[in-house]
């Protein structure tokens, strides 16, 4: 579809679909973006996005929502089934639509029918919603006698219509020569698995996925050097990516200064993989090299964030504020580089498997942040994950419990209670804050 007949079918929706309409509101559109409310009580709005891919209407739009709710999801989710035609968005706007007011138990409004109707030859009147094609004017009998060259200035027009209007910046503005190549190699790559019927991933998750790399590629975080990003093998779902600058201050900038002498080296390295489902589900993300100590790092290299894990995700997240809540959190959690250590402790298999154990125990015991006098107050809950003191006594008195009924000496010490808790919970072991507890005593930290 020419971009003047996707224009055509997005101001049609405007038409109809205004900002002040009671029910659904078109807020702002673009040649590759939607951004819609669904009003559900006049209170709440549901916001919800949707991302027109290249290739419409052969490849049809992906819709999110600012939302966790599974239902929202499922509704999302059908909209898949809504493939052919010309008018694909239309019609998945129909269905979406229909399907929420369903969902919240509204009636159905009168507009949705609108959606049937053929794309309106003539221009969209808004206080009209539609021109009345019957009434045509001298005017326009004359622009329907045009010659053949009023044809090529037409499309001399259309040609036109793909440079930025409005004062609006092209999608590739502010994106160096080379990123760029990137993007149009990922680009052919596609088509090209898409022609060989090798196609992976989802058409969701890769054009999401290209979004969120463009911004990068835009960003002055990038540009300054405080972050890179490379794809793997070329391959848009796996990506490393180098944390270059972190606090002047801290000590893990200290330890990256001795790492560049003593091994040319002087960046962390992570690894963010992404499943079909994303930006639903979280991307899953390691440390690679240097192997640390503290900064939430668990072992095989997984981070304990409730941020990348389902509990604590949204769609909404952009992968840059991911990556620098990463720099923010190692800091916080006074990470350090281990020096000599074996390199070869870092796998993802050890990874998936510290990530699993780590969901499980925070769906148990919840995530917490600490107390203002533990120092760590001015952390948000999704970056600090500590037990509370009696969850974590709880769970080290049934490991306790379990160990005598095997027949080993429920006599633990002190270090040895700590040793355990560190176990259990691991990204605590190393933290800034670790409590200690002994019978009949106030917990301390040490």
């Amino acid at each position: 579809m020419s971009v003047s007949g996707l224009k055509a079918e997005l101001k049609f929706l405007e038409s109809i679909f205004d900002p002040n309409h009671e029910r659904f509101r078109i807020i702002d559109w673009k040649p590759d973006e939607l951004s819609c409310q669904f009003n559900v009580t006049g209170e709440k709005l549901l916001i919800i996005h949707c991302n027109i891919t290249e290739s419409y209407p052969l490849t049809p739009p992906i819709w999110f929502v600012d939302s966790d709710d599974p239902s929202l999801t499922q509704v999302l989710e059908r909209l898949e089934d809504v493939r052919k035609g010309s008018t694909v968005l239309l019609q998945q706007l129909k269905r979406l639509i229909c399907d929420l007011c369903r969902l919240y138990n509204l009636p159905q409004h009168p507009d949705v029918e609108m959606l049937d109707q053929p794309l309106p030859a003539g221009p969209v009147n808004h206080d009209r919603k539609l021109v009345n094609t019957d009434e045509v004017t001298s005017e326009e009998e004359d622009e329907e006698d045009m010659g053949e060259q009023d044809i090529e200035d037409l499309d001399h027009y259309e040609m036109k219509e793909e440079e930025p209007v409005d004062g609006k910046k092209s999608e590739d503005d502010g994106i160096e020569k080379e990123n760029l190549a990137i993007l149009e190699k990922i680009r052919k790559n596609q088509r090209q698995d898409h022609l060989n019927g090798a196609v992976s991933g989802s058409v969701q998750a890769s054009d999401r996925l290209m979004k969120e790399l463009r911004e990068i590629y835009r960003s002055q975080s990038y540009k300054n050097g405080i972050y890179s990003v490379e794809l793997v093998n070329d391959s848009l779902y796996e990506w490393h990516v180098k944390l270059r600058t972190v606090d002047p201050d801290s000590p893990l900038h200290s330890d990256l200064q001795v790492l560049k002498e003593k091994e040319g080296m002087d960046y962390i390295l992570l690894n963010f993989s992404y499943k079909d489902n994303f930006p639903f589900d979280p991307p899953f993300v390691r440390v690679v090299s240097p192997v640390l100590s503290g900064g939430y790092v668990l072992g095989g290299g997984a981070l304990c964030m409730e941020l990348l894990t389902k509990q604590g995700w949204s769609s909404a997240y952009s992968i840059e504020s991911v990556i620098m809540q990463i720099n923010a959190t190692l800091v916080k959690g006074k990470a350090r580089v281990q020096f000599g250590a074996n390199k070869n402790q870092y796998n993802l298999a050890r990874a998936q498997q510290s990530y699993k154990s780590l969901v499980q125990i925070h769906e148990k015991n919840g995530w917490y942040t600490p107390p203002k006098e533990d120092g760590l107050h001015d952390t948000p809950s999704s970056l600090v994950s500590l037990f509370t003191p009696a969850a974590g006594l709880t769970v080290l008195v049934q490991l306790v419990s379990s160990l005598s009924r095997v027949g080993v000496s429920s006599r633990v010490s002190q270090p040895a209670a700590v040793a355990l808790f560190g176990l259990l919970n691991p990204c605590t072991l190393n933290s800034p804050s670790i409590r200690v507890f002994k019978p009949g005593a106030p917990s301390r930290t040490v």
